[in-house]
């Protein structure tokens, strides 16, 4: 159960609190080689690698002498990922990606590889490649259930858009001994459909189960905080969310809480939730949008180091394709260019959408002054079976 807990924690949401605008940064699996022209040159400094540093180098050292070993390449590709997530930093999926590299034919790939594979795949915005990795996993006979690939085929789906086939998944999830987490997959879907009532029901029942780990429960109840608002039921968004918070506060948790308050017009209140917290892409992009709007001091530092990790992202050249949610966002509500936002916007729902992608559309659509491209958001949300009194509103 805390496997899954962890994978649907730092997943299923995809990219609020993950895959946040850091991720456009240069990944060294596919970035052109820069190649030192001497031993000492520093050709670029990571961020300290959190836990036991003995450890992390130990790794390092024994994947080194033995770089067949798929246990011991998981170990160290997991390790990377986990920084990859708890820093924001996707130079470290890169990193992950490398300790995998000795397996390139997924269908001779150890199977753990292989999930480790699609986990990055979904980390790093490729869902069509995950979906592909992951369906090739559980093709293959196994004595063993696997409930964590379903769960990843089902978010990414969900991620997509792809609500039916997210649905099939879960009930995988299910057949493969995991009910309680098949239960909330199926209640997600069912909530992003519209169908408040029942997934609410459900939510609230598995919360009733004795013996939740705390991190269970916080995920629960982020997930109702998520549907209640949703379902334009702020006051009980808002009672949840903090209830969420107090059980364990992850950082997929505070920046949705973040955006709740912002889209509440209680931009104040993320200045003081956030200060503390790691300043990730996600992160600092939340402060200058609530500094922006809150007129506050701290606004022109915040700006100023968002716009240039913003550049620094663009390096890439399909930054504004693969990762324009952030991007959108900023220049929605820092920089007040609907235009810009709605092309970032666009590019970004062509492959991801989670309510959050569809509501910056909507937004950006309805500044923008553009009766066809409202028109063009709700055909959308329509087509995918979104239902999202926010959005609605909009259009």
């Amino acid at each position: 159960m805390t496997i899954l807990t962890t994978l649907v924690r730092r997943c299923a949401k995809a990219a609020a609190l993950i895959i946040s605008l850091g991720l456009l940064a240069t990944i060294p699996v596919r970035a052109t080689p820069l190649v030192p022209t001497h031993d000492d040159e520093i050709v670029e400094i990571l961020p300290a690698i959190s836990g036991s540093r003995a450890e992390e180098r130990r790794l390092r050292k024994q994947l080194a002498l033995q770089p067949q070993d798929p246990t011991l390449a998981v170990a160290t590709a997991k390790r990377y990922l986990d920084q990859a997530h708890e820093l924001g930093d996707p130079r470290f999926a890169g990193m992950a990606m490398a300790a995998i590299q000795p397996w390139q034919d997924p269908a001779t790939m150890p199977a753990e590889v292989l999930m480790m594979r699609a986990n990055l795949q979904q980390y790093l915005h490729e869902f069509d490649a995950s979906v592909a990795s992951l369906q090739q996993l559980l093709a293959r006979p196994s004595p063993q259930p696997r409930p964590q690939a379903w769960l990843t085929l089902a978010t990414v789906r969900r991620v997509q858009g792809r609500y039916a086939e997210s649905d099939k998944a879960c009930e995988q999830v299910a057949a493969n001994g995991a009910a309680l987490h098949a239960n909330a997959c199926l209640a997600e879907n069912a909530g992003l459909r519209g169908d408040a009532d029942k997934a609410r029901a459900v939510f609230e029942s598995l919360l009733t189960s004795p013996g939740l780990p705390a991190g269970v429960r916080s995920w629960l109840t982020t997930s109702l905080a998520e549907l209640e608002e949703r379902a334009g039921r702020a006051t009980q968004a808002d009672a949840a969310f903090r209830t969420a918070l107090k059980l364990d506060s992850d950082p997929y948790g505070m920046v949705a809480y973040a955006d709740f308050l912002i889209e509440q017009g209680r931009s104040a209140q993320v200045l003081t939730l956030l200060k503390d917290q790691v300043r990730t892409d996600a992160v600092v992009l939340r402060l200058a949008i609530a500094g922006t709007l809150a007129k506050a001091p701290s606004a022109a530092t915040d700006v100023a180091e968002m716009r240039e990790r913003i550049n620094l992202a663009n390096e890439r050249p399909d930054a504004k394709l693969f990762h324009g949610r952030e991007q959108a966002m900023f220049a929605l509500k820092v920089d007040k260019d609907a235009a810009r936002a709605l092309e970032l916007a666009r590019g970004n729902a062509e492959h991801q959408r989670e309510p959050l992608d569809l509501l910056v559309l909507a937004q950006a659509a309805r500044a923008s002054g553009q009766p066809a491209a409202l028109k063009d958001a709700q055909k959308l949300t329509q087509e995918m079976g979104l239902v999202d009194q926010r959005i609605k509103a909009l259009l």
